[in-house]
């Protein structure tokens, strides 16, 4: 069950993290309502990790079937980018909102 877990947790974060990617790409193509789309998922993101004290809903899930509480013991990361995703992610999302609505003013 916990790879199963661990498969599922780790294609979410695939398409978060393509989303986030998509955002200044979309933008740079003056396809704004599609940034913005893309934006929305990630926000909407946002607001499930803030309900959950900053934990995705699966590593709760995933916890309940093994003891190991390293930074990816719920997801197929490297150590060092499940322990800092958050922070590397969340900079590249705020500054890819900020670059799509410096080129959607501009537009």
């Amino acid at each position: 069950m916990l790879t199963t877990i661990k498969v599922v947790h780790t294609l979410a974060w695939a398409i978060f993290v393509a989303c986030i990617l998509a955002i200044p790409v979309a933008s740079l193509r003056d396809e704004h309502q599609l940034a913005a789309m893309f934006a929305g998922v990630v926000a909407a993101e946002v607001g499930v990790l803030i309900i959950t004290d900053w934990r995705c809903p699966l590593t709760y899930l995933a916890a309940r079937y093994t003891r190991d509480r390293r930074d990816n013991f719920d997801i197929y990361l490297p150590e060092w980018l499940a322990k800092y995703n958050k922070h590397v992610f969340g900079t590249i999302y705020c500054a890819g909102l900020v670059f799509a609505l410096a080129r959607w003013a501009s537009s």
